[in-house]
């Protein structure tokens, strides 16, 4: 799928759909399962996968993305540039929150700021340099310099009302704190926009969804009114619960289950060629082989990504040598996995490692298609280099806590951007770790690059589409000549329901179903 940016820095107001019209009746039932839960029901706490699922269902973005890549209309209406670094965005009017209150340009500013402080977040707004308030239902998003992606980045902007999580809660905390480590109110409570509600929750077992009532969009075709979301960690499991009737709705749908899905006459099998990139990561502050450049060319060589994406993922991924996939600005067509285990016994002997060291690994076991097979099939694989590998997996309420104390040697990370862009990838995986900013905040290997780094600045305020794209590839051909970390393969995306539920018009290669629009027969 093609990606164009040429409509990120349009000067054109695009009209918004009316709310005018008849909702369908919401009198269906849905039972979902996914391989987790929700972990929090802050929005803010975590950038991830399973939160953006749930922010598309409690909430909803000021604009999302379409299954062309282009944009859409939520809750602004339309949007124009003012100069370079504005953009004005103008809201619909009379759009409730799920407390009762109304949305306003100052829930939007409170987004604003919020996500300024979030851990996770602040790296994609450290462009903006403020959220001027025009009137109830007018905005100003400003950067600090020409931003081309100030439209991708809008799409994380879930409004979230400021009344509701404004004063204090019954542990004396601000309402509107952001924290991985403390049980806050914004974890536990949410007041949202989006066509669901959530009435309970209980970690780890299930989460009950019911329509929202005064759901501001009348056009939805979306017709369920009732959702379990049910966590079944198990492949087999999951699938077994689709093809019993125990559920309806499944993701992901591991590549092992494929063809029995499709001999299914009761069930429906979506695919999509993912842009998930699925990478190792190797800390260079733990282990001082992982400073030499021989070393982690070395490891990089000993990896067969083709033999991974053949017997383990069954033929549902593409081999990777780089972060971005086949139509990205960063894409390089000439690099190309390198597996050669002579060539790595080479780079170790040279780099005077030649009788190996000794490591930890951890991956999660449950967040990526057979994350935990590939894990030990990469163990396996560096044993042939003599790097003994001491390999731990745990679920994924386990691992991220885990990954942000960067406890382990090598570390497994999935990335998809949200953002549809190169740079995305670079901010959060290759950058050199700065707290302050948010630079690298997914970096586990600590690895540090400072003129790759200044590329990638270069890159984000630079609106010719040519120009920056030979900017990214630069970028992209470093890090693979550095062997900054471990590609191993985009991850294919696949779903399954019942033959009366219709996904396919809701899915996208984001892996955020818009459930608020789903239809059951």
């Amino acid at each position: 799928m093609k990606r164009l940016l040429t409509a990120f820095v349009s000067c054109v107001a695009l009209a918004g759909a009316p709310m005018a019209g008849s909702a369908a009746e919401a009198n269906k039932e849905l039972k979902m399962a996914y391989d987790a839960d929700p972990v929090t029901l802050d929005i803010h706490e975590q950038l991830s996968g399973g939160i953006l699922q749930l922010s598309h269902m409690t909430f909803d973005p000021l604009i999302r993305w379409t299954k062309d890549l282009q944009f859409e209309p939520r809750l602004a209406k339309s949007w124009e540039r003012i100069d370079d670094k504005t953009m004005r965005f103008h809201l619909r009017e009379g759009v409730k929150f799920h407390s009762g209150n109304t949305l306003s340009s100052e829930d939007v500013k409170f987004t604003f700021d919020r996500l300024k402080k979030s851990q996770d977040f602040k790296a994609i707004f450290q462009p903006f340099s403020d959220l001027k308030i025009i009137d109830d239902t007018t905005f100003d998003l400003i950067t600090k310099e020409p931003y081309p992606l100030l439209l991708n980045a809008a799409t994380y902007i879930f409004p979230m009302d400021k009344k509701f999580y404004s004063g204090k809660d019954d542990q004396g905390r601000d309402k509107d704190m952001v924290s991985k480590q403390v049980d806050t109110f914004a974890s536990r409570h949410e007041s949202g926009t989006g066509p669901y509600i959530v009435t309970s929750r209980q970690q780890g077992v299930k989460v009950e969804f019911k329509r929202f009532d005064d759901y501001w969009d009348k056009d939805s075709p979306g017709n369920v009114g009732h959702i379990t979301l049910t966590p079944i960690k198990e492949n087999n499991t999951r699938v077994s619960a689709l093809l019993s009737g125990g559920v309806d709705f499944i993701a992901p749908v591991p590549p092992t289950d494929l063809d029995r899905i499709k001999r299914d006459p009761n069930t429906d099998l979506v695919t999509m060629s993912g842009t998930r990139i699925i990478i190792f990561e190797m800390n260079q502050k733990r282990v001082e082989a992982f400073k030499d450049k021989r070393v982690r060319q070395a490891i990089a060589y000993a990896i067969n990504q083709e033999g991974i994406a053949a017997k383990i993922m069954k033929g549902f991924a593409t081999p990777a040598a780089q972060l971005s996939p086949e139509g990205y600005q960063g894409h390089v067509d000439g690099l190309k996995p390198r597996y050669d285990i002579a060539k790595a016994k080479e780079l170790m002997k040279e780099a005077g490692y030649e009788d190996g060291f000794t490591i930890t690994m951890m991956a999660p076991n449950n967040r990526y298609v057979n994350d935990d097979k590939i894990a030990q099939a990469v163990a396996a694989m560096l044993a042939r280099i003599n790097i003994k590998v001491d390999l731990k997996t745990l679920p994924k309420a386990q691992y991220w806590p885990e990954f942000d104390n960067r406890a382990a040697d090598m570390m497994m990370i999935g990335w998809h951007a949200d953002t549809e862009d190169s740079a995305n990838f670079y901010e959060f995986l290759t950058m050199c770790p700065n707290t302050d900013t948010g630079a690298g905040q997914y970096n586990a290997g600590n690895y540090c690059n400072p003129e790759l780094d200044k590329l990638v600045e270069q890159a984000n305020v630079e609106t010719d589409r040519d120009k920056r794209a030979q900017m990214l590839q630069k970028v992209e051909q470093g890090l693979y000549d550095d062997a900054a970390f471990i590609p191993l393969h985009w991850q294919d995306l696949a779903w399954a329901s019942k033959k009366n539920v219709e996904i396919e018009p809701i899915l996208n290669v984001m892996n955020s179903p818009y459930i608020g629009d789903l239809v059951v027969k």
